[in-house]
């Protein structure tokens, strides 16, 4: 899976430095694809990270066989 960042996940990201990409690429797989509400063209990947217990939400575009990390954070 090739996962790229977008200009806001970059900037996120020193701040959530616990958020790997594996740990992306996990939520992603282990999750069906939802609809944001938002946004019409972006997807929500949201699972349970089974090392910490915690809930992860993903939000990402596919594009090109490409996924884009929009943005990632912990619900819990």
């Amino acid at each position: 899976m090739n996962i790229t960042d977008s200009t806001h996940w970059k900037r996120k990201r020193k701040y959530r430095k616990d958020i790997t990409n594996d740990v992306i690429e996990y939520a992603i797989q282990n999750s069906s694809e939802l609809k944001d509400k938002h946004w019409q063209d972006a997807l929500n990947a949201i699972s349970r990270v089974p090392l910490s217990g915690r809930i992860l939400k993903v939000v990402y575009k596919k594009e090109k066989g490409k996924i884009k990390v929009i943005t990632a954070f912990w619900l819990d």
